[in-house]
């Protein structure tokens, strides 16, 4: 049963001084939009407000997939320009945060070496393999601690280095897409810590740059700069940015630049100590993991091919990378292609009228991670592994979702192995926390509650962890009690467990299979 949980009323939680409301902006790009947003923070509470949204996707250029940095680039600057009219001298500081794994090389003259490449490009397959040949598996995770993917920046700068070495060595500065829009912004030359861990190509326990292990793979190591924790203030903004978008005095801050990081600085858990909550930032990707506080590096976590990515104040995320709603987004492309017209709500309700437990799939197989059609992957994979296919688009989503909330449950299992603590809770953040459907599925696969918000999580940690660079907020812990404080959530409880545990058993056999 689900229950709304409204704003926590003012007087609970430690006391807040109220100051003179402060302005925050967040560039906040994913891989379908982008938006500009600005947090008004008084000191207790904090509100958010768009400014701007603009879309963004791959581009197909010549037979390969990239991203179209210049226009985003000028997308910004417009949103900026709109929040400078809005919100003039109240605005304190910008940061911004994107999606992980891609980067932008630039040359001595800081010129763009190439348009950047989306991660889902096809150039990147068999580079995994051709990696491990040249330093085994082992041995990259004790160093790195990520999970093995080929859409992991390691391979996709090792496939460069193969297409065009002589590009990739005219390279003395390699910043991921974040670094490079603050570079946009204040000239700034840095990699700010949380997106780096996406990259697999530094060292989790030194938090260094895995020096040996790209030099063994022949990748030139001097293009890699300094790495800046979340919160570091990188500098005023350029003075023709200033001009055109009538900031003036505004900082630029480098939040946790991974979105993932910072939707989970804005997790509003209460529970502090041992990682006994859980929490999944739900959109394209279903980010599901734990806070700890140092990287777990185990042979098991190896075999498990969990990741260990960067956090706020010194801790790591340690999670598994699900390919998420993904699969519901490319469903939704298919149906389109053949002439119905239906939203991701009419879809949602087909799916909730559909048979239960009709056909299973393991949301992580290579072939869901760019099908020409993903009904027909789905498809494919259901005649593989001896399922009825689904026939109609309630069939085809159902199966998406039913097959992520077992994945969670998998993962879960996983989590508390490595960990030794039992999860109480989970907490889900991002566009996904709409999707009641998913939130009770998933909350029932796995027999524990689920919280769900809020959706702006990405947004919210971003301009919360500029008022800790501000020190209006003293805390990872003060930022999700000002959270609490300021959003809604909902509560998922299992209530209905008939053929979860059944389905469960067949999930597993099929991701053995």
């Amino acid at each position: 049963m689900t229950s709304a949980i409204t704003k926590l009323e003012r007087g609970r939680g430690p006391c807040f001084a109220f100051m003179a409301e402060k302005t925050y902006l967040a560039v906040d790009l994913g891989a379908e939009s982008g938006r500009v947003m600005a947090g008004r923070f008084d000191g207790k509470h904090v509100s958010l407000h768009e400014i701007h949204r603009f879309g963004n996707g791959p581009i197909r250029l010549g037979g390969t997939l990239r991203w179209n940095l210049v226009g985003l680039w000028t997308e910004i600057q417009n949103g900026l320009r709109e929040a400078a009219s809005r919100y003039g001298s109240s605005i304190s500081s910008i940061g911004v945060d994107t999606w992980g794994v891609d980067f932008v090389l630039m040359n001595r003259n800081d010129e763009m070496l190439g348009q950047a490449w989306n991660y889902r490009d096809s150039r990147t397959d068999g580079m995994l393999a051709k990696a491990l040949q040249r330093v085994p598996r082992a041995e990259i995770f004790s160093q790195t601690g990520l999970q093995f993917m080929q859409i992991n920046s390691l391979y996709q700068l090792l496939a460069m280095c193969e297409r065009d070495p002589e590009l990739v060595s005219q390279a003395t500065r390699f910043l991921m897409i974040p670094d490079f829009f603050n570079w946009c912004l204040c000239g700034s030359r840095v990699v700010e810590f949380t997106n780096a861990t996406t990259t697999q190509m530094l060292n989790a326990t030194t938090r260094t740059w895995a020096d040996d292990i790209l030099r063994r793979l022949d990748i030139p190591t001097q293009m890699f700069p300094e790495i800046v924790n979340p919160g570091a203030q990188l500098g005023g903004l350029r003075k023709d940015v200033s001009e055109f978008t009538g900031l003036n005095k505004v900082n630029v801050v480098a939040p946790a630049t991974h979105d993932t990081g910072s939707a989970v600085a804005a997790v509003p858990t209460s529970h502090t100590g041992n990682p006994d909550w859980a929490y999944i930032s739900s959109g394209t990707w279903s980010l599901m993991g734990v806070e700890v506080n140092n990287a777990v590096l185990s042979e098991k976590a190896l075999q498990r091919n969990v990741t260990n990515e960067g956090g706020i104040g010194g801790t790591y995320r340690l999670l598994k990378n699900i390919m998420g709603l993904w699969l519901v987004q490319r469903c939704k492309v298919a149906f389109e292609e053949r002439g119905l017209k239906v939203d991701y709500a009419e879809l949602t309700r087909k799916a909730a009228g559909a048979t239960p437990f009709r056909s299973l799939v393991d949301p992580d197989r290579p072939e869901f991670l760019r099908p020409t059609d993903m009904t027909e992957a789905i498809a494919s994979e259901c005649r593989r592994t001896g399922q009825p296919v689904p026939e109609n688009e309630g069939e085809f989503v159902r199966c998406a979702l039913e097959s992520l909330a077992l994945k969670y449950r998998m993962v879960l299992g996983w989590l508390e192995e490595l960990t030794g603590v039992k999860v109480k809770v989970i907490h889900v953040v991002g566009g996904g926390a709409q999707n009641a459907l998913l939130n009770q599925f998933a909350a029932e696969a796995c027999g524990v509650p689920v919280i769900a918000g809020p959706v702006e999580a990405t947004a919210l940690g971003n301009v919360l962890v500029q008022a800790m660079s501000a020190g209006d907020i003293s805390s990872l812990h003060e930022i999700r009690e000002v959270v609490r404080r300021s959003e809604s959530i909902t509560e998922f409880h299992p209530k209905n467990n008939d053929g979860w545990d059944d389905a469960w058993e067949r999930f597993r056999r099929i991701c053995e299979v």
